[in-house]
């Protein structure tokens, strides 16, 4: 007869320890997948905004307004005799070497005599002075064609949007000098390198007012000038900021002359 045997249940626990660690490598493995996709979507955005704002930060650093000179003309009657102020600034301005296009519909040129400011913004500008809602910001009878004739009105004009003005203290005008690529007129300012163009502001003194000169430089006047409220006299410290919708502020800072003699165009600035 056999002798009884001792049987024994076999018992392993480590399939149980391995599907634990699986179960947790598994979760480690979802959790590193969710956290690489949300740093790759935060890079992408980062990515993104850096080369946005690296494009605005170039253009604002290229995009600038280069003053070349500038002179003031005395206005006069027809016996040549002058005015002891002066009644207008002609700026000759172009565009640094690499600048982007600039539009001068955008421009705003900050003018002081050291007693009266002005803000003015270009003449075909249908937007800044307008009634809310409409597009009537632009000078009155603003000539898309003819610098010349929107010089006269400058000069000599008013306007009414939401409300009656001079012309001489709200507005600028231009005339083109070069244009190679004929990209600029009067109803599309937009200047490219290489361009140049004559930039006026009016700075007629209300004495050239109330002794009704008849001409400044070469335009008729006759229809009677408008106070821009500034008073350029001799020793006069003028400050001017032009100032483009994006790119770089540029400054032409001057002293007028102690006698403007009998030059009826005086040299001011370099």
């Amino acid at each position: 007869m056999k002798a009884n045997r001792r049987r024994k249940m076999f018992t392993n626990s480590s399939a149980q320890v391995g599907i634990g660690t699986l179960i947790i490598f598994i979760a480690m493995v979802l959790v590193a997948a969710v956290a690489a996709a949300v740093l790759i979507q935060t890079s992408g955005t980062l990515q993104q905004k850096a080369q946005s704002t690296g494009k605005q930060a170039t253009q604002e650093v290229s995009s600038n307004l280069i003053v070349k000179n500038i002179e003031g003309v005395r206005a006069k009657d027809s016996s040549l005799v002058l005015s002891q102020t002066i009644d207008l600034i002609r700026l000759k301005v172009g565009l640094n070497v690499g600048s982007q296009s600039v539009d001068v519909n955008q421009v705003v040129i900050s003018i002081t005599d050291g007693t009266t400011a002005n803000n003015l913004v270009y003449a075909g500008n249908q937007k800044s002075y307008a009634t809310i809602g409409a597009s009537d910001g632009a000078m009155d009878t603003f000539n898309s064609t003819d610098a010349g004739k929107n010089l006269q009105k400058l000069l000599t004009g008013t306007t009414t949007t939401s409300s009656a003005f001079n012309n001489a203290d709200h507005y600028f005008t231009v005339d083109k000098i070069r244009d190679e690529d004929a990209s600029f007129s009067q109803s599309n300012p937009v200047m490219n390198t290489g361009d140049l163009i004559n930039v006026y502001i009016a700075t007629t003194s209300p004495s050239a007012v109330s002794a009704d000169y008849k001409y400044v430089g070469t335009t008729n006047t006759s229809a009677g000038l408008k106070s821009a409220g500034l008073n350029l006299v001799p020793r006069t410290v003028v400050n001017i900021i032009l100032t483009p919708e994006s790119g770089v502020v540029t400054n032409a800072d001057f002293v007028t002359p102690s006698s403007y003699g009998v030059k009826e165009t005086v040299q001011l600035y370099p």
